[in-house]
């Protein structure tokens, strides 16, 4: 199991990479369909669709509205997407109190709307846009920046779970996540916007406002993670899917992505901290 692991990671890396780092724009807006269309499906599927016309034709919708969205403005869409996700937060708390808007289907199919469709919004803002102040963080490098926010909340809160968990952050749902865990992981984000700050040579208030976003995102990229799970209890499924050996499914490697990326982009929109590269 582990080799099986580490050999779809790596694979899924290289493809990241080449998807992130070799591709236009436009090319990324592709890449980016694929893996938000397989995405679709497997939240489909959660959602109660067990026939593969209707699951496809989920798909299809989700598509239809990441299409839609050159028509309305990104800081409704990024907007939409923040709110969702701070609602989520009272949601995954509150579990099982409510668990009857959760079985039902449709809303459930609402939900993975609001999962996917912000995100992709976010991505391809940030893959067209720039920290103000920090113009090396740009492009394909400020989604990796969002990427990377996750990977290493994740690890921390693994490792400070790991040796001080002790009160369970939402045992309905996740019983293994810890608030020490998430303390952990907050705690480790730090050295992102350090790090940043000392290659782009960003000033203090760039650097301050950075910190700020960066915990903001990686606080809710835990409840991207926790919606996930409360989506499979519901749904009776131990994974999203089975495309990844050893690592379940898409929406088990990007749950946390698609809360984080909108948050991010949104704050750093409104605060007018983004700018379009040049």
């Amino acid at each position: 199991m582990l080799k099986q692991r580490v050999i779809t990671a790596l694979v899924l890396v290289t493809v990241f990479g080449l998807g992130l780092f070799a591709t236009t724009p436009g090319q990324f807006a592709l890449f980016l369909a694929l893996i938000f269309a397989l995405g679709a499906w497997e939240l489909g599927a959660m959602s109660g669709l067990s026939q593969p016309l209707h699951k496809a034709l989920y798909v299809l919708l989700v598509l239809a509205l990441i299409y839609c969205l050159r028509f309305v403005p990104i800081s409704l869409v990024l907007a939409a997407g923040l709110l969702w996700w701070l609602a989520c937060t009272v949601l995954v708390k509150m579990y099982p109190s409510g668990v009857g808007l959760w079985n039902r289907p449709g809303l459930r199919m609402l939900a993975g709307v609001l999962i996917l469709v912000p995100a992709w919004a976010a991505l391809m803002q940030a893959r067209v846009s720039s920290i103000e102040g920090m113009p090396s963080v740009s492009g394909a490098w400020l989604i990796f920046y969002i990427f990377v926010i996750v990977w290493i909340a994740d690890i921390g809160a693994y490792f400070s779970g790991k040796r001080f968990g002790k009160r369970k952050l939402a045992p309905r749902v996740s019983p293994g996540k810890s608030i020490e865990g998430l303390i952990g992981g907050l705690l480790a984000v730090l050295v992102l916007p350090v790090g940043v700050a000392l290659y782009s040579g960003a000033g203090p208030s760039a650097f301050i406002w950075l910190t700020l976003v960066t915990l903001f995102a990686a606080a809710l990229s835990v409840v991207g993670d926790l919606t996930e799970s409360l989506l499979k209890r519901v749904a009776g499924v131990k994974d999203s899917g089975k495309l990844l050996p050893g690592h379940g499914g898409i929406m088990d490697r990007i749950d946390s992505v698609t809360a984080a990326a909108p948050v991010f982009m949104c704050v750093m929109l409104l605060s007018g901290w983004l700018a379009a590269q040049t």
